[in-house]
Parts: structure tokens; C-alpha cells; sequence
């Protein structure tokens, strides 16, 4: 006996039924997300550079010996003062004495030997005048008169020197400044020009900084442009001191790749070492765009900004290239041109395509952080 099949409705409706619940869900459409936006419009900006210095002396000096020997007095202490003439340091000069000694001997010998020399020269001479001997004797004589002269002269300026030699054992400023380093200490054999201690001259006084490469050729057009720079020293917000480049490095330093700049202060009343801001500005550059950080995304290695498209109030991802910080801002070299709305806040849960609303949150504009005296861009965030 056969089995009574199913209506066919029955298994019609059943295989709609399976079927629905296999079908996917529909996607959930994105919300309509509110932003803050800025309307792009160039803008002038003045570039502004700080960096740390210290105040050093215009010439600073390696004072050293100039002979060899013992160090075995040093009166003078880091931070002195000292005077022009004054005695800084003194080594052992018994030996040189005795060369001294040794050379003024020679003096008296070859003196002794010069007036003898003469005395025999006077009286040759009078013997040929009398016939009693040729005239090629008297001049041996002479010829003999002329080296014991020269032995003189010789011995003498080795005399001289010799008196110099010991006189160099006291080490003696030349100009009056002040002790920025001790660089030997009593007891040390010393090689002549080895260095015994640093004198900062007194007079004219840098601020020393160092600079990245990028910005070394901008430091020199400002040194032959003679453009005055400003100075702050450490502690004294008020008092801001006008100085000009006066020396720029040729060559990076091997180790932090920046380049030494010096500017001249005068003779400025600070004390050396002190710290202080050297504030440079740029030329202002006029037609700029300028946006925050917080407009900008990274995305595949590039940075992009979300633009809007007002008509449709949708988004889409546009790269730009930026060309320098500018405090919580941005230059923009490439990308972008006046006019255009981009979004400054919210960038980070955007997709493209998306649809959005302006921000209604009562804060202040992006815009409104623009440079006293700039073009400022336009806000449209209004409802």
C-alpha cells in the first residue's frame, strides 16, 4: 500500500521558508555622523624658529707653556677673575736657570776672547805700518777680529734666549678675563703647549646654538643679510637682547649632524654659560594653506584629508603633501586650494562615501586659530 504524499502547497511554502532564512541580513546603513569642517582660504604666515644657547665669550683662550716641566704652583681656581699680567700658573725652573746661567758664561768667554782678538789686531797693525810684517798677517788679524766679533753676537742672543726660556716657566695672562677650566694640576710633567687652563676673555660675548642641516642655508642668508635675531637669556622673560649672526659652521658635527651658529651679543652683562633662546623668524610667505592636526590621516604610508562634498554631504579621502608644523598647524605644499571643505575633527571614524552633518556644539572654529593678522579661513559649521 503506497504512502499519501504532502499537498503540493505544503512543501511549496516550506521550501520558501528555508530559503528566507538563509538569505544574509541586510547591511546596516552608516550613520550620519556630525563634523567640524573648515573652508579653505590662503592665509600668510610668518615662520618662527627657537632654539637653545649659551652664552660664551667671543674668544676664549688654551693657555699652555711654552716649555717643558713640572707643574708646581697654580694660584688660580675655576671661576676666577683674573687680571692682564696677573700669574696663573708656575713650573720647576731650576734647569732653566742653569742654561741661563751656562748661557751668560759663554757671554763673558766669548767677550774675553773678543777683546783679546782686538788687542792683537792694534798691534799688528802697528807693525806693518813700521815694515816689520806683511800686510797678508794683518789681515788673518782682522778676518780673525771679524769671527770672534760674530761669536759675541752669537753668544748673546743665545743668552737671550736662553733668559726667555726661564721666564716662560711663569704662565701669565695677557688680558684680563675670567677661569672657565682647569685642564693640569700641581705635580704634572708638562709637555710644552700642553694646555694648563681656558681664559674667556673679557669683552664681546655669543650666543652658541646648533641648527639641523635643514635650516643652515635660511641661518646664513640671515648672517650676510645682516638680520638682526632676538635673544632671551634663562630666567629673564622681559629683557630680550637684538643680536646678528656673526659666524655659521662649514661643516655638520660628526656626531648630531647640526651646524654650530654664533650670534654676536655685544658686551652684554651675563654671565658665561648661561642659557638663552635664540627667536628667528622667516620672510612672511602670503598665500598658504594651513590646516590642524587633527584634520589629517594616515593612510597607505600617505596623508590624506577627508574632503566634503556640500551638495551631497558625503566624504572621500584626498592625499596631500605637507610642507611644514606651524604649532598646531600644518602648511600644506600640495593638495589642496582655496575654497575647498575639509573636515578637522572626527577624521578617524569616517569611511568614503559616508554621509555627515555639520557640528552644532557650540566650540570655537579651527579657523579661529589662525596668526594675529593672517587671512583666516571660513567656518561653514552652522546646522
Amino acid at each position: 500500500m503506497s504512502t499519501p504524499s504532502l499537498p503540493l502547497a505544503v512543501v511549496l511554502a516550506a521550501a520558501v521558508g528555508l530559503l528566507a532564512g538563509c538569505s544574509p541580513s541586510p547591511k546596516p546603513q552608516e550613520p550620519v555622523r556630525a563634523v567640524r569642517t573648515l573652508t579653505l582660504a590662503p592665509q600668510s604666515v610668518v615662520g618662527a624658529h627657537e632654539y637653545a644657547a649659551e652664552v660664551r665669550a667671543r674668544t676664549e683662550s688654551r693657555l699652555g707653556f711654552r716649555v717643558s716641566g713640572k707643574l708646581v704652583q697654580r694660584p688660580v681656581n675655576l671661576g676666577d677673575r683674573v687680571r692682564a699680567g696677573q700669574v696663573l700658573a708656575l713650573l720647576d725652573a731650576q734647569d732653566l736657570r742653569l742654561g741661563e746661567q751656562a748661557a751668560q758664561a759663554a757671554v763673558s768667554a766669548a767677550q774675553a776672547n773678543l777683546e783679546q782678538v782686538e788687542a792683537d789686531f792694534r798691534r799688528f797693525t802697528e807693525l806693518r805700518a813700521q815694515g816689520f810684517i806683511s800686510s797678508a798677517e794683518v789681515e788673518r788679524r782682522e778676518t780673525a777680529l771679524k769671527a770672534a766679533r760674530a761669536q759675541w753676537v752669537q753668544a748673546q742672543a743665545q743668552a737671550n734666549a736662553q733668559g726667555n726660556q726661564t721666564a716662560y716657566a711663569r704662565l701669565v695672562a695677557d688680558v684680563a678675563g675670567v677661569v672657565t677650566g682647569i685642564e693640569a694640576e700641581p705635580g704634572m710633567v708638562l709637555g710644552a703647549g700642553t694646555p694648563v687652563l681656558r681664559l674667556a676673555h673679557d669683552g664681546p660675548r655669543d650666543a652658541v646654538f646648533a641648527v639641523p642641516e635643514d635650516r643652515r642655508e635660511a641661518i646664513r642668508v640671515l648672517a650676510s643679510t645682516g638680520t638682526p635675531v632676538r635673544v632671551r637669556l634663562w630666567g629673564e622673560d622681559e629683557r630680550v637682547i637684538v643680536a646678528r649672526i656673526r659666524e655659521v659652521a662649514a661643516s655638520a658635527d660628526p656626531v648630531t649632524r647640526t651646524f654650530t651658529v654664533k650670534a654676536d651679543l655685544g658686551t652684554v652683562s651675563a654671565p658665561l654659560g648661561r642659557s638663552a633662546i635664540v627667536m628667528i623668524h622667516d620672510a612672511a610667505r602670503e598665500a598658504v594653506i594651513k590646516l590642524p592636526l587633527s584634520a589629517l590621516r594616515e593612510y597607505q604610508g600617505r596623508t590624506h584629508v577627508w574632503l566634503l562634498e556640500t551638495q551631497t554631504m558625503t566624504v572621500n579621502l584626498h592625499p596631500v603633501e605637507v610642507a611644514a608644523a606651524h604649532g598646531n598647524e600644518v602648511i600644506i605644499r600640495s593638495g589642496l586650494t582655496a575654497g575647498q571643505t575639509v573636515v578637522t575633527a572626527g577624521v578617524h571614524v569616517l569611511q568614503p562615501g559616508q554621509r555627515v552633518r555639520f557640528y552644532n556644539g557650540g566650540g570655537t572654529p579651527a579657523a579661529s586659530t589662525a596668526a594675529p593678522g593672517a587671512l583666516a579661513a571660513t567656518s561653514p559649521n552652522t546646522p
